[in-house]
């Protein structure tokens, strides 16, 4: 699955000179709180992949937003958007919330390892890709990948074509990823856990 997305991108040739940067918003940062639980998908995870849940390293800074990273960011969010049929976890695994890096299926929280691995191997650093819970308008809970910049965080999502700033989504952010250790998860709003099972496109 990487190969061939990775394939994809390799044939993608655009002009960084022509990409625009997105303009900054008004509230750029999500407001992050203290820890809070670790999702049971992604503590199953971490333990079937330790090397992608320690420490960071570093102090955690946000990446630098060039107009590469944000064609790069752009390019990759279509990729596996395109690349990974939508699935839920009880459909592929007959349970919920397994977290894995999908093949030719996956769901919402499949959708975001595989672009946060995509663009580690791009060399963006990992404390600055976060895995985020999130509860739509409807109230389910869905998984997106934020990027920190310093022009602010960035959503990718399986169900939206575009790169958005958080906060010009519709969701309700309620937790995600530490920038300091990806094994551990900071509080962004009150509200109960929830189970991230989302697909639709």
């Amino acid at each position: 699955m990487t190969r061939r997305i990775r394939g994809i991108l390799a044939g993608l040739v655009v002009s960084t000179a022509s990409i625009a940067l997105p303009a900054q918003a008004a509230q750029p940062f999500m407001p992050n709180g203290g820890k809070t639980t670790q999702p049971i998908g992604h503590y199953e995870f971490c333990s079937a992949y330790p090397a992608e849940c320690g420490p960071n390293g570093g102090q955690g800074a946000p990446v630098h937003l060039s107009r590469k990273l944000w064609s790069r960011i752009v390019d990759i969010n279509n990729a596996v958007n395109a690349m990974v049929a939508p699935r839920t976890d009880m459909e592929m695994w007959g349970r919920e919330e397994v977290w894995s890096y999908p093949g030719r299926e996956g769901d919402c929280e499949d959708y975001a390892l595989e672009k946060r691995r995509l663009l580690v191997s791009a060399g963006v650093p990992a404390s600055a890709l976060l895995i985020t819970v999130v509860r739509q308008r409807n109230g389910d809970g869905h998984a997106v990948l934020a990027v920190r910049t310093d022009m602010g965080d960035y959503v990718l999502d399986n169900m939206e074509g575009r790169v958005l700033a958080w906060n010009e989504t519709d969701y309700r952010f309620l937790k995600r990823q530490s920038e300091k250790n990806s094994g551990q998860w900071v509080a962004i709003g009150g509200g109960k856990p929830v189970p991230v099972g989302s697909i639709g496109q």
